[in-house]
C-alpha cells in the first residue's frame, strides 16, 4: 500500500452512523466470526449486530462467566475461556474454534486495555503491548487457516487515534528503561494497524484482506483503569462521570466503522487501510495529539509492518502464515 491508497473512499456513511445504519438490509447466514471483547463495550454492540444479521458469532472471554450473562439474550452465539495476555490461553481457544469450524470469514480484534498501570505479562512483555497485539497477533496466525478456507475472509483490528502518541519503540518496546501507559497504549495501538497491514500483505493471495480502524471517542469500560479526575482532567467526564462534550460517538456509532469494515462492499479487492467514521481515514501530519483525526504515515509503513511481524513470530512462537 502507498500512501495515496490512504484516503477516503466516498462511503454513503459518516461519524454519525450507527450499527443499525450500516447493518441495514444486510443477510450474513452461513457467515461465521469470532469477536475478541464481545460481550461489553463495542464488543457487544459488534456481537448483537452480527447475530441479528445472521451471523454465528462466537466470543472468547477472559471471563466466560461474564460473558454468558451479558450474551444471554443473543442467538447463535457461543462463549469460550481465552485471556489475551495468557498465549497458551490463545493457543487453547484457537485450537477449540478450528475444532468446531470449517472455516472462519471474520475476525474482529475489538478487545483491549488503554492506559492501565505498569504491569509484566508472560517472559515480562509490557501488558498493554502483550494484550492489545501480541495476543491478538498470535490468535490470527492460529486462526488463518480458517480464514484462508473461506476465500473471503476479513480481519478488522481495533486501533485508535491513539497511535498518534508514538511509533513503535524499537529500542525499547516493554517499556524496560521507564514505564509511561500513554506511550505504552499509544504504541499498542501502532502495532495494531501494522498487524493489519503485513497480515493483508500476506493473506491477499488466500483472500484474507484485514483493515484497522479507530472507533472514535466513546465511554465505556476501555477506561476502567482511568481515575474519574483524570477523565475529568481529560474533559471527557463531569464531577459525577457523565459524558460532556459533542464530540462522543454512542457505543453503536462506536461500533459502526468496525461492522463496515467487515461488511462493506466497498472494500472489496481492498485492504491493509485505517478506517475511521466509516470510511478510510487520510493521512495526518506527525503530531503527539490523541484526538486528532487521520492516521500517520508510521502506523501503516509495511517495512515497518513486516518488522513488527518478524518481532511478534520470534517473540510468541507463533505458527507462521503457510
Amino acid at each position: 500500500m502507498t500512501t495515496t491508497d490512504q484516503r477516503p473512499l466516498g462511503s454513503p456513511f459518516s461519524a454519525a452512523s450507527t450499527a443499525e445504519d450500516v447493518m441495514a438490509g444486510l443477510e450474513l447466514h452461513g457467515t461465521t466470526a469470532v469477536v475478541t471483547g464481545g460481550y461489553s463495550g463495542l464488543g457487544l454492540e459488534t456481537t448483537r449486530s452480527l447475530t441479528a444479521a445472521g451471523a454465528r458469532v462466537i466470543v472468547p472471554s477472559r471471563r466466560p462467566d461474564v460473558a454468558r450473562a451479558a450474551l444471554a439474550d443473543v442467538r447463535s452465539c457461543e462463549v469460550i475461556p481465552m485471556d489475551l495476555a495468557d498465549l497458551g490461553s490463545v493457543r487453547t481457544a484457537a485450537a477449540r474454534i478450528r475444532e468446531s469450524l470449517h472455516r472462519l470469514d471474520l475476525l474482529m480484534a475489538v478487545a483491549g486495555v488503554m492506559a492501565t498501570p505498569e504491569h509484566r505479562v508472560g517472559p515480562g512483555w509490557e501488558s498493554q503491548f502483550a494484550l492489545n497485539h501480541l495476543g491478538h497477533f498470535t490468535l490470527a496466525c492460529e486462526l488463518y487457516p480458517l480464514l484462508a478456507a473461506s476465500g473471503g475472509a476479513r480481519v478488522v483490528v481495533n486501533s485508535s487515534a491513539g497511535h498518534a502518541l508514538t511509533d513503535i519503540r524499537w529500542h525499547d518496546p516493554h517499556f524496560r528503561t521507564g514505564y509511561d501507559k500513554w506511550l505504552a497504549y499509544g504504541q499498542s495501538k501502532t502495532a495494531n494497524s501494522l498487524l493489519a497491514v503485513r497480515l493483508d500483505d500476506l493473506g491477499r493471495e488466500d483472500g484474507v484482506r484485514a483493515f484497522a480502524l479507530h472507533p472514535g471517542k466513546i465511554i465505556t469500560g476501555l477506561q476502567r483503569q482511568m481515575t474519574l479526575q483524570e477523565q475529568i482532567d481529560r474533559g471527557w467526564v463531569d464531577e459525577r462521570g457523565h459524558v460532556i462534550g459533542t464530540d462522543f460517538k454512542t457505543p453503536s456509532q462506536g461500533a459502526a466503522t468496525g461492522l463496515w469494515a467487515a461488511t462493506s462492499r466497498l472494500l472489496d479487492g481492498r485492504g491493509g487501510l485505517y478506517l475511521e467514521n466509516c470510511d478510510a481515514a487520510s493521512v495526518s501530519a506527525p503530531c503527539q495529539a490523541m484526538d486528532d483525526e487521520g492516521v500517520r504515515a508510521y502506523a501503516f509503513d509495511p517495512e515497518s509492518a513486516a518488522r513488527l511481524w518478524d518481532l511478534s513470530l520470534a517473540a510468541t512462537g507463533a505458527t507462521p502464515l503457510a
